[in-house]
């Protein structure tokens, strides 16, 4: 046990540090963490191994996921049902020019651009048009867009964003099999039970010391974060569809959200965003910085463009203010992705094998 207290000494020492630069340096925290995860990998690899930081250890993936997965349900629960059917137009409308621009943007370039092979550039397209829900949230958090109507569309677009990447992944990578159908029924039949039988339960045994409410909802998302894994989807997916159905209960809870919130950014959270960025090579940045600054422009013209373009059409366009900080958001979600999706995404399967950089067959 005393490896596993000293791992968690570091990690736990890592996520002040990068709490304090996000202060200093007046960025996201999420950011900020994301950083620190990369220069530690970098640093503490260069000098003890690249197993020291133990970012493939069981329990740190657990307490990554959950972070990633509670998060995700505290953003679906910022939604307001009210405001959902005034605006799921333009959530839709944001939410699939978020996707689809940036996608088709991105595989073209690697493709014609780089002379990346067509399922590599596929890969990429995919990679670079997913929009993190957790990482919009975190921000939006911080800087208050929550509570207002227009960020809480905005959360609604981030997750029809993430639900295109979901499926462009089925359709390309992984076909839909039996598996998929089981946990489509499956989870049907969850968000439907769900909003009916949580408010009836927290009425008869909630407020009590012994935090029941909280131990129930953790058990409603990793009873369907289950089924996803082994259907080869994501478990943060059903995590925002069940923030979604419940935000009429648990969204209006204010102490319940402050005591989760408490509870996500203070301990879950940093074992996500530190070790999402310890995945960031800079070896590779360097050896390739023309990819990476083509796949960044490509994907930060295509995604801002392509959502300012859809936000022209809506009735009610948000206040010049709302559209500065929806970019601000955008730029710190983008350099997320860039820096992390870009990376993960070979290694996603233990055992895969796959080379982004090797040419097509001309």
């Amino acid at each position: 046990m005393t490896g596993i207290w000293a791992l968690a000494a570091l990690w736990l020492g890592l996520a002040p540090i990068a709490s304090l630069l996000s202060i200093w340096l007046r960025v996201s925290t999420a950011l900020s963490e994301i950083i620190v995860g990369t220069i530690a990998q970098l640093v503490i690899g260069a000098a003890l191994g690249s197993v020291v930081l133990g970012t493939e250890e069981t329990w740190i993936k657990v307490l990554s996921g959950t972070g990633a997965i509670v998060l995700t349900f505290l953003a679906g629960a910022e939604l307001d049902p009210q405001v959902f059917k005034r605006k799921w137009k333009e959530a839709t409308a944001v939410g699939f020019v978020g996707f689809f621009f940036p996608f088709f943007g991105c595989a073209a370039a690697a493709y014609f651009l780089l002379g990346w092979n067509p399922i590599a550039s596929w890969l990429g397209g995919v990679a670079l048009s997913t929009t993190s829900v957790a990482v919009v949230y975190a921000v939006m958090l911080e800087s208050g867009l929550n509570k207002t109507e227009y960020g809480k569309t905005v959360l609604a677009a981030c997750f029809i964003n993430d639900l295109g990447t979901v499926l462009a992944l089925g359709f390309i990578f992984a076909p839909f099999t039996l598996k998929t159908l089981i946990f489509a029924a499956v989870a049907v039949m969850v968000f439907a039970i769900l909003p009916w039988l949580t408010p009836r339960f927290f009425k008869l045994y909630g407020n009590r010391p012994s935090e029941l409410e909280t131990k129930f909802l953790l058990l409603c998302l990793f009873g369907l974060g289950a089924p996803a894994a082994w259907a080869d989807s994501e478990a943060v997916l059903p995590a925002y569809i069940i923030g979604m159905v419940l935000a009429g209960t648990v969204g209006r809870d204010h102490m319940l959200i402050r005591r989760l919130r408490t509870l996500t950014f203070g301990f879950l959270t940093p074992f996500y965003f530190i070790r999402a960025g310890s995945f960031v090579s800079i070896p590779a940045l360097i050896a390739a910085p023309f990819a990476f600054v083509l796949l960044l422009l490509v994907k930060m013209f295509t995604k801002v463009r392509g959502s300012l373009s859809s936000d022209q059409g809506a009735q009610d366009a948000p206040a010049r203010g709302d559209v500065h900080h929806a970019v601000d958001v955008d730029w710190v979600d983008l350099r997320n992705h860039l820096l992390v999706v870009r990376f993960i995404a070979p290694h996603h399967r233990p055992g895969a094998v796959f080379n982004p950089c090797c040419r097509r067959d001309r």
